[in-house]
């Protein structure tokens, strides 16, 4: 996910620097420091799910590892939704009608899905997943919370990664960006990610993602590849 920088609080208008100002005065939640994985490091391909608070960069980390890994495989999701123009079948996403997604989920073939916005189905197929680790593919999953729930009840060998922020500040100034929210819809963000931070305890390993580069070949260790320099 693009996250667009925000803006200084002394260029926001007076209003929405005030609201920043209190936001970041409100006492900050724990945010988790690094901790290496309590797995072995995987002999060979294995999966690794990579989930963490809303704009903390998890699409930003794994567009890294996707352009300078190709020995790793990106999880692509399949969907119940048309293409797009320009949208590529296996690239972006594999397209589904919705009776091949309920016999996916039916025959168990679904990690882990959901239903966005009341109406398509999006989900990670156990059975590409599978295609890749056996093809020698390190795989990655970038996945919501909830989603990574899922996957630990349906592939429990899997490595959890949890990306964190620098810090609460850091995060606060992501998530509410140019201070065009209501305060509410800011404050509402906010909480979601002071619950998505306190379930941190959940994942075998901890990456801060401080510099992309660096949080990259965190991951890419965690994953069983050899970091780039």
């Amino acid at each position: 996910m693009n996250v667009t920088p925000s803006e200084p609080a002394d260029r926001l208008p007076v209003d929405a620097s005030a609201r920043h100002s209190a936001l970041l005065a409100e006492e900050a939640p724990a945010v988790p420091g690094p901790r290496a994985s309590g797995k072995p490091v995987p002999p060979g391909p294995g999966v690794t799910v990579l989930a963490g608070p809303t704009a903390v960069g998890k699409g930003t980390v794994s567009a890294y590892i996707r352009e300078h890994y190709p020995e790793a495989w990106l999880s692509v999701s399949a969907t119940t939704r048309p293409a797009r123009p320009g949208e590529q079948e296996g690239v972006h996403y594999f397209f589904v009608t919705s009776e091949e997604f309920d016999d996916l989920v039916d025959r168990d073939q679904m990690l882990e899905w959901a239903v966005v916005h009341g109406v398509n189905r999006y989900g990670t197929r156990r059975d590409k997943v599978d295609e890749a680790v056996a093809a020698g593919r390190h795989v990655l999953l970038e996945i919501d919370l909830q989603g990574a729930r899922q996957v630990r009840e349906s592939l429990p060998e899997a490595t959890f990664v949890f990306l964190a922020p620098p810090s609460w500040p850091e995060l606060v100034e992501r998530l509410i960006g140019r201070g065009t929210e209501t305060e509410a819809e800011q404050r509402r963000r906010l909480e979601t990610a002071r619950m998505e931070l306190a379930a941190e305890p959940e994942f075998d390993a901890v990456v801060v993602n401080d510099r992309v580069e660096r949080a990259a070949s965190e991951l890419v260790q965690i994953m069983g590849l050899t970091p780039r320099d």
